[in-house]
């Protein structure tokens, strides 16, 4: 192979040949400059937007998530006191509201009370006086006498043996049947010495527990022949109890209330059946009330309860009052 045909060889090959100048080597070229953001305009007193071509903020790291567990135990907590406390506020509200002695398990015994309807006084005629003002120094009660007796209370039955006429009065004889023997004839024998009395109204009523009520008043010309009525005092007989003494217990259970709470312008005596008596006891209430005489008997198999037959006294009390 001749030089010449070598050489061109070489030179198809890339490969500078022997004694041939070497070519020169391209110089690198130099870094480009990255061209600067695009300045944006910013309105005065604004925030400035952030840089689109900025690097992250790796300092400040994102916040660890909560256990969940412990969010879950908390609001299982919350919901169990909130149930509990809607419970309770329904369990308190169930047992005030209502009666106690209609609550099933939770019921309390009642004091023996009877239920009597509202007690009002009734309206006196035009230009009467109050019992006992200034004008009405005897007590003189002008109201109709039948609407100053108490009502029977509420699930008795009425006593067919004591009937009114028309007026709500009552027969003497009716009212004088309630006392017996020699104490009968002294009553009968006052009424017409004295002959003061105008009228008589009564009612009676029987309760389911057999307690028998009879009340009568009595309305007198002045309250003089009251305090001089022979059938309230001391060594009264009635039908089956002829030995009657005061009721200590008057004094000491009034229905919740001291002696001081008695009517200020009446008098009141009660009166018990001493033992031993009968197959019943009796009770009686006397009421000194200006020119009205107010009586209450009750009789009872085994023994009269001292509660309704105090109140029952005290509320006829309140209406002469």
């Amino acid at each position: 192979m001749t030089d010449k045909t070598a050489t061109e060889t070489l030179a198809a090959a890339g490969t500078p040949a022997a004694g041939t100048p070497a070519a020169e080597t391209p110089a690198t070229p130099a870094p480009v400059a990255p061209e600067p953001a695009p300045a944006v305009a910013v309105a005065p007193g604004a925030a400035p937007a952030a840089n689109p071509f900025a690097a992250p903020d790796l300092s400040a790291a994102p916040e660890a998530p909560r256990d969940r567990r412990a969010l879950f135990a908390s609001l299982r907590w919350t919901a169990a006191v909130l149930v509990f406390a809607a419970t309770a506020a329904l369990t308190a509200y169930a047992v005030v509201e209502p009666e106690r002695t209609r609550i099933p398990g939770l019921s309390t015994l009642g004091d023996g009370r009877w239920d009597y309807p509202a007690i009002t006084k009734p309206v006196l005629p035009a230009g009467a006086p109050l019992p006992y003002g200034p004008d009405n120094a005897e007590g003189i009660h002008y109201a109709a006498l039948s609407q100053l007796l108490l009502p029977a209370p509420e699930g008795s039955t009425p006593d067919e043996s004591l009937k009114a006429d028309k007026d709500g009065m009552v027969a003497q004889d009716r009212f004088l049947a309630e006392f017996s023997g020699k104490f009968h004839d002294r009553v009968v024998q006052g009424l017409k010495e004295d002959a003061g009395l105008r009228q008589i109204a009564g009612r009676g009523w029987t309760t389911p527990d057999g307690t028998a009520t009879r009340v009568y008043l009595l309305r007198f010309h002045s309250s003089g022949f009251v305090a001089s009525f022979e059938g309230c005092k001391s060594g009264m007989a009635l039908p089956g109890a002829d030995s009657f003494d005061l009721d200590s217990a008057w004094s000491k259970a009034l229905i919740g209330q001291s002696t001081k709470g008695r009517m200020e312008h009446t008098a009141v005596t009660t009166f018990v059946e001493e033992k031993p008596y009968g197959p019943q006891q009796t009770k009686v209430g006397c009421i000194q009330a200006g020119d009205l005489l107010g009586m209450v008997i009750q009789t009872r198999k085994d023994a009269v309860a001292d509660v309704p037959f105090h109140q029952t006294v005290v509320l006829q009390d309140q209406l002469l009052e």
